[in-house]
């Protein structure tokens, strides 16, 4: 049996300079965020042009962000969503969220983000009326996962895609003695994606782990 995924060094080397996933735009909403002291938990490269590619095979064209962070994910989603497309990105902390705005203006999307500051849990409640969404992304708190995952059934549209980050819970998904709220919360949404009926879906190998559901009901 193959394996399920493969870490080598040479091969992600390999990969980037094959696939440049990282163009000007890119590289600079990095350095913002680094410029900015922000953590460096934004999605690498490859993740970055998963977003795009995923957001390209659904057309895509209202998304929402669960943790904007920098605002590099978010400019990663709108360069392969379909055009005029408009994201809705939740963020909060209040530094995250100026560098965000940085982020998007440098990279002409500031028109099409609408930027949300404060508690996701709270304010997702707000863009209710703007769905239903093609793509609800979520890379946030994980213990809020599992309710995040709920919010998106209800307001994706059928063939929308849900797209969950870090969701090998940073190694520690599948050792039964590792039972922190976050890993038991991971585990969860990751149980939901693949076995409630609502989804057809799947993880992808990466470094960090990426839930990808299409809503089929």
């Amino acid at each position: 049996m193959k394996r399920f995924g493969i870490q080598m060094d040479h091969l992600e080397e390999y990969v980037q300079n094959v696939f440049q996933p990282e163009d000007d735009d890119l590289l600079k909403a990095r350095e913002f965020s680094d410029d900015a002291g922000l953590p460096q938990i934004q999605v690498g490269p490859m993740d970055g042009r998963h977003l795009s590619v995923l957001a390209a095979s659904c057309g895509a064209r209202k998304m929402v962000e669960i943790g904007t962070l920098g605002g590099y994910s978010g400019v990663c989603l709108l360069k392969g969503a379909a055009m005029g497309a408009h994201l809705w990105t939740l963020e909060i902390d209040q530094k995250h969220f100026e560098v965000a705005q940085k982020t998007f203006k440098n990279a002409g999307f500031e028109k099409n983000v609408t930027p949300i500051l404060g508690s996701a849990l709270e304010k997702l409640k707000t863009i209710e009326n703007e769905g239903p969404f093609d793509l609800v992304f979520v890379d946030a708190d994980k213990v809020s996962y599992p309710h995040y995952l709920e919010w998106a059934s209800r307001n994706l549209r059928v063939g929308g895609m849900l797209i969950g980050d870090n969701t090998f819970a940073f190694g520690k998904l599948a050792d039964p003695y590792h039972r922190q709220e976050s890993v038991l919360a991971l585990r969860e949404f990751n149980k939901r994606v693949a076995q409630s009926g609502r989804y057809l879906g799947t993880i992808l190998p990466t470094s960090e782990g990426l839930t990808v559901g299409v809503k089929i009901r």
